[in-house]
């Protein structure tokens, strides 16, 4: 499926942001469908903007892609995975880089690139995947520069479940969320393979998030934003309920 991608790009190779989102929407439909997944979605998707969800791992992008055109914000390190970085640099991701001078105005470029072509942007504020028992601390920087342009800002949360047995030996935390630092990728591709019946469940919030601060004010803005999301969730926050 993968190679099939691959080659389609080559051949094709899309030159712009909506011709490269055009392609990812194709290819994360095919595949979803191909692995015999389910998805839903609650809310509508926005038609420009930002989009800022929890993060449970690489199947997050392939939902949200399969749900609209959209373009996705990404840490440097995906782009240097074999096959997957490039296929993800040719379908129009937007790299940022933590604690490098100039990192987050490249970033603000490719989003305002994005605005200009009416493309939806979706990122994911952690920073990092979880198992879905919580939404770890968002970080600003990119939420900063979308505020910065203007761009509205909607809240959304993801989740997983089996709605067919897989016996006891597979769960949802750790064979379909993709988490954890000893977790090797390809192996958990292999496993995420063997699992039966997942049903991918989406809701978007109805209205764009009302911050109550400015770009000039990012720490708080990133607390609203996660606030909205867990809220959305039903996720109880971990520190507040300690």
């Amino acid at each position: 499926m993968f190679v099939y991608g691959a080659l389609e790009l080559a051949i094709t190779r899309p030159a712009t942001r909506t011709e490269q989102a055009e392609w990812l929407h194709r290819f994360a439909v095919r595949a979803l469908r191909t692995m015999g997944i389910s998805y839903r979605v609650e809310g509508h998707f926005p038609k420009h903007g930002a989009l800022v969800s929890n993060h449970l791992g690489y199947l997050d992008v392939m939902t949200f892609a399969a749900l609209g055109r959209v373009v996705f914000v990404s840490m440097i390190e995906l782009s240097k995975v074999p096959l997957l970085g490039w296929m993800t640099t040719m379908s129009g991701t937007i790299y940022v880089e933590r604690g490098r001078g100039g990192s987050a105005d490249r970033a603000r470029a490719g989003l305002e690139s994005a605005a200009e072509e009416g493309l939806p942007v979706v990122f994911f504020p952690e920073g990092n995947t979880t198992n879905g028992s919580t939404v770890l601390p968002f970080h600003s920087g990119i939420l900063a520069k979308f505020l910065e342009v203007g761009e509205p800002v909607t809240a959304a949360h993801v989740k997983y479940r089996f709605i067919e047995d897989n016996g006891p030996g597979m769960t949802i935390e750790d064979d379909v969320c993709y988490w954890g630092e000893d977790v090797e990728l390809f192996s958990h591709m292999f496993r995420l393979l063997a699992a039966r019946g997942i049903e991918v469940s989406v809701k978007i919030a109805d209205a764009p998030i009302a911050f109550s601060v400015n770009h000039e004010h990012r720490k708080i803005a990133a607390e609203e934003a996660r606030a909205a999301v867990m809220e959305l969730g039903g996720v109880v926050d971990a520190v507040t309920a300690g």
